[in-house]
């Protein structure tokens, strides 16, 4: 018990002088390092205000460094504007040292032109004052007012245009002829060179040759029953008259008389001759023209090497074997405007193939021409339209007439080849009537033309001789005194190949010695 009252004495005593100690002992290990940490502060304090002042001088110095560079820029940005600024200032002053020299110029020019313009107007005076003098002088030995003047110099004026117009119309003229001639006599002599055809002149009246004159009363029949009876079937009249072994078939309509024919050759070398075998005969006879129209329309497709055509238009192309036209067989000439139309073609650079085509069906319109009414222009457009034909076509021969102007190179070109066609020598006939027509035609328009005294259609109106009176047209009006009738003649008259016209202009003098 005492032992551990000691023992609790003795913690009792020693615990607080422990804690005493330890207090002094961590105020003193604080202090030592408050006094390093205050040591250390005051050295980085005293680093700091060092680094701080180099970093100071540094700046001042980089600052000061600027603004002298500043300084140096602006001092030189200055100079160059001052010397801008003197230089402007020269210029100017330049400028209104040359504006002041051009000024007291201009000045002395005034000065000067209102001296001349005051002098001009004097002149101009005098000038209108002589002018008046010489006017009426020359008025009164010239016998001519001032008016009657000014007409004889328009006269005169008028005169010499004429003569340049004509002038100008004949170089026009001759500069067309030489170009456009050389190359059209080219391309159409080649044409007509390579293309030839035959043309026959056929009649409205065929004939049938008998072995004797029995054979003719045969024909007749008892009554003229026969002779009834083949008219009413093939629509055609036989004249039988007092010519030996033989009998005329006369008829508008070229099939009717072939039909017509060829049964009367049947029945006479048949021998059998009464109504019921003339009707037989006749039926083959139609069945045979029908064969023969068609392979005449095909051997014309053949020929031109046109193909692909409708076989309806081809048995009206195979009709026109039997069409003539001022008698010239329609489809010899359909056949040689199609061969001409492709070698044209050719020559020009198209479509040859159309343009046969276009050739060939040109005047399918006359094997209906018979049949339906209307010109063959629009019947062939009709038909050529029916069957679907291609356009070029179709206005190809709608234009071929000019009943409406071409709109194409193919439709020029079968209008060139009808054209020479048609105005081959021989190639067609005229009748009187027309032929008379279109003479007086020709001189009446020549004798409408003012100042024309007469006129003569020579050469089968190939060529017209113009007589003129010499008061009235003058040399250089000749010229287009002639231009203006050859445009009539072309615009008012139909015509195969080309018209000549040619003007005389006779002065005579007459005078008497006495």
């Amino acid at each position: 018990m005492p032992d551990i009252l000691w023992t609790i004495l003795a913690v009792v005593v020693c615990l607080p002088v422990g804690v005493l100690i330890g207090i002094l002992y961590r105020k003193r290990v604080a202090e030592a390092t408050i006094g390093s940490a205050e040591q250390e502060a005051k050295r980085i304090v005293a680093e700091a205000l060092k680094t701080s002042e180099t970093k100071k001088k540094e700046l001042l110095l980089e600052a000061k460094e600027e603004i002298l560079r500043a300084k140096n820029e602006a001092d030189r940005e200055i100079k160059e504007r001052r010397r801008e600024i003197t230089n402007t200032e020269n210029r100017i002053a330049k400028k209104e040292e040359a504006l002041d020299r051009k000024s007291e110029s201009l000045e002395r020019k005034e000065e000067l032109l209102a001296k001349k313009i005051s002098e001009v107007e004097a002149q101009s005076e005098e000038i209108k004052r002589l002018i008046a003098e010489q006017r009426s002088v020359l008025e009164r030995l010239a016998g001519l007012t001032c008016e009657q003047a000014k007409e004889e110099l328009l006269r005169t004026l008028d005169e010499e245009l004429q003569h340049e117009t004509a002038m100008k119309i004949s170089a026009y003229e001759q500069q067309f002829k030489e170009e456009a001639e050389l190359r059209a006599k080219s391309i159409l002599s080649l044409a007509i060179q390579r293309c030839a055809a035959d043309h026959v002149s056929e009649m409205t009246v065929s004939v049938v040759n008998l072995p004797n004159e029995e054979m003719k009363g045969r024909i007749i029949g008892r009554e003229g029953r026969n002779v009834r009876t083949i008219e009413t079937l093939t629509g055609v009249d036989l004249i039988i008259d007092d010519t030996p072994e033989a009998i005329a078939i006369s008829g508008f309509d070229p099939i009717r008389r072939d039909i017509a024919r060829i049964a009367i050759e049947k029945l006479i070398a048949d021998g059998r001759i009464h109504p019921a075998r003339i009707e037989e005969m006749v039926e083959k006879a139609r069945r045979e023209v029908d064969a023969a129209i068609k392979q005449a329309g095909e051997r014309a497709t053949f020929d031109t090497g046109v193909h692909g055509i409708n076989p309806e238009l081809v048995k009206l192309l195979g009709r026109l074997k039997y069409r003539t036209s001022l008698g010239q067989n329609v489809l010899v000439h359909s056949i040689e405007v199609s061969l001409l139309s492709g070698i044209l073609a050719d020559e020009l650079g198209v479509d040859s193939l159309l343009a046969r085509r276009a050739g060939l069906l040109h005047d399918i319109g006359k094997a209906l021409t018979q049949e339906a009414e209307g010109s063959h222009v629009q019947l062939g457009v009709d038909v050529a339209k029916k069957y679907r034909e291609n356009k070029e076509v179709i206005h190809a021969i709608e234009a071929h007439h000019g009943d409406v102007e071409p709109r194409s190179i193919i439709a020029l070109i079968v209008q060139a080849a009808d054209a020479i066609s048609a105005a081959r020598p021989g190639a067609r006939r005229e009748n009187l009537e027309n032929y008379i027509k279109r003479l007086t035609k020709l001189e009446e328009i020549a004798n409408e033309t003012e100042g024309v005294e007469k006129s003569y259609a020579i050469q089968a109106g190939r060529e017209i001789r113009i007589m003129v009176k010499p008061d009235v047209i003058s040399d250089d009006k000749m010229k287009i005194v002639a231009h203006d009738i050859v445009k009539r003649i072309e615009s008012e008259l139909d015509y195969p190949g080309q018209i000549k016209v040619h003007m005389i202009r006779e002065s005579r003098v007459i005078d008497y010695a006495k």
